[in-house]
């Protein structure tokens, strides 16, 4: 196969020459085209070279790199963020289901991501999903979510969630009014992510937004939710529960 095609963009010009060696190293079919030291230089070899893949820095002077998407009308190339380790920032990057490694960058796990490039490198739209990254970043606030559907993906807002039910690989997501959303993710994803504030995993098959609660039965292990739903209390989670409540 062709290779693939990347641009890397870092205000540092050693992170950039160890991403590079690191890539090179990988011995996986991706070309490093060129180098950018900010984001109006990236943008200038992106229109220029049309690369598959864009390895971008979060930090940097004068633009940061989620603001790529002011510069193009479609993103037609995929992009994995580098950033340094920031609670703030990864809890974004996992909402908004973007890719990113983490600064020191480990060989390990760029592999990983390499290998899942190569895998599936194709043409898509990001607007949602950089829109929801971006928001989450500058306003520090986590209220949305992107979630993989057929012929894209779907942005929920957080508050709407009533319920994600596991089931298998997949899981369920209630939404407020009765929409239903079943996506190919489990529910560990979910807990990783989303588990918090006011999501709150009351047993193996259920993550439940305490926002939505109306009663439980600590006898029966029944939760009653908005709209109805109804959802299982494991007993070794009830402790836990009550906490959460204030009881």
């Amino acid at each position: 196969m062709e290779p693939i095609r990347a641009i890397i963009v870092d205000d540092e010009e050693d992170a950039r020459k160890v991403l590079k060696k690191l890539i090179q190293i990988s011995n996986l079919p991706v070309e490093v085209i060129s180098m950018c030291e900010d984001l109006e230089e990236a943008v200038e070899s992106i229109r220029a070279q049309q690369p598959d893949v864009v390895f971008l820095d979060v930090h940097m002077p004068k633009y940061a790199g989620y603001e790529i998407i002011d510069f193009f009308d479609e993103i037609t190339f995929e992009i994995v963020f580098v950033t340094a380790y920031d609670d703030y920032a990864l809890k974004a990057f996992e909402l908004s289901a973007i890719d990113y490694v983490l600064k020191p960058v480990n060989r390990f796990s760029l592999n990983e991501t390499l290998q899942k490039i190569v895998n599936s490198v194709k043409t898509k739209q990001a607007a949602k999903e950089f829109a929801v990254l971006r928001e989450a970043v500058e306003s520090r606030k986590f209220d949305k979510i992107v979630i993989p559907e057929i012929g894209g993906n779907l942005v929920l807002q957080l508050q709407n969630i009533i319920s994600i039910k596991g089931d298998g690989n997949y899981s369920v997501i209630s939404l407020v009014g009765g929409t239903k959303y079943t996506v190919s993710k489990n529910l560990k994803y979910f807990e990783q992510v989303i588990e918090g504030g006011s999501f709150f995993r009351t047993q193996k098959s259920w993550i439940i937004n305490m926002d939505h609660l109306k009663r439980f039965n600590s006898n029966t292990g029944e939760i009653l939710l908005t709209d109805d739903l109804k959802a299982k209390l494991s007993p070794h989670r009830a402790d836990e529960f009550k906490k959460q409540l204030n009881l």
